[in-house]
């Protein structure tokens, strides 16, 4: 596969990859504006070789695999992966006409950019539940290289079936805790057995969906709210429980304190229907001085 693909600008890939390569896993070249992007595709690893070669205002990426692989699956995948179908240009002007216009102006034209797998993206987030952003993103590639799968330089998540045959004291080996190794490992099982259906939550509602997946041991409204926005791509999710958001909001609106929950749940209100890009916006002012 060798192809270039035109998006609708804006769209700031560069600071789309300065966020990304907070993951160690992630192989990004910001002087190139480069990615490589592990994918399952049909059981099969495939490594996708993006380079943004337009401008803000004109994206343009070119694309490339080094085996054949079925396009049109690849390219919709992305499309999903890097809201290149979503206007960030409509999300901009819905935002002038709230509070958070001037945050809006700074980031103009950075997307949301989702996880490279549904299943990576539920075990990442269990994972990283209730730890420091350092120890998490350690402990999420302790578990990757040591059970998954590497190809062309990239590590990709192993499988629900290779984890659900797992013992928590290998995860314990990896400083996993009691409770964190069986949360990953449970929920693998119901993945493995078909019980658990994340294809499936591609094409169902928000509540219907975080109803189903707090039902099961482990995972909470926040993790649910996190597999919603960076599993799925959801574009209307605010968890308010996120201490990062917290602090955003904080920050922005110049408070002696964080924000009570209902505060934040009265603020959003006006954000709606793309509370998913004010969350992105509240983090990435936390990096900025």
């Amino acid at each position: 596969m060798d192809e270039h693909i035109i998006v609708q600008g804006p769209y700031n890939f560069f600071q789309a990859l300065k966020r990304l390569k907070i993951d160690p896993l992630y192989e990004i070249n910001l002087e190139k504006q480069s990615i490589k992007v592990p994918l399952w595709m049909e059981g099969t690893a495939v490594v996708v070789h993006i380079t943004h070669v337009g401008t803000v205002e004109e994206p343009r990426f070119h694309i490339k695999t080094m085996e054949a692989v079925h396009e049109e699956k690849v390219i919709k995948e992305l499309r999903r992966i890097f809201h290149w179908d979503i206007s960030l240009h409509t999300v901009y002007e819905h935002f002038q006409q709230t509070d958070l216009h001037s945050l809006f102006e700074t980031f103009r034209g950075t997307p949301f950019v989702c996880d490279f797998s549904l299943y990576g993206c539920l075990m990442k987030t269990i994972i990283h539940q209730q730890l420091n952003m350092a120890f998490a993103y350690e402990l999420s590639k302790r578990f990757i290289q040591t059970f998954g799968v590497e190809k062309e330089g990239q590590w990709f998540y192993p499988s629900a079936e290779r984890v659900s045959e797992l013992k928590v004291e290998q995860l314990r080996e990896l400083q996993f805790s009691q409770r964190k190794g069986e949360y990953v490992i449970d929920t693998s099982k119901l993945i493995a057995e078909g019980k658990l259906h994340l294809d499936r939550f591609l094409y169902e509602e928000d509540e219907k969906i975080i109803k189903e997946l707090v039902a099961i041991r482990g995972i909470g409204r926040w993790t649910a709210e996190c597999f919603l926005m960076f599993g799925l791509g959801r574009t209307d999710l605010f968890p308010v429980q996120d201490i990062g958001i917290q602090n955003g909001m904080k920050k922005y609106y110049g408070l002696d304190r964080k924000p009570s929950l209902e505060e934040m749940v009265e603020k959003s209100e006006g954000w709606k229907p793309y509370r998913t890009y004010a969350s992105l916006y509240l983090w990435e002012s936390l990096e900025v001085d």
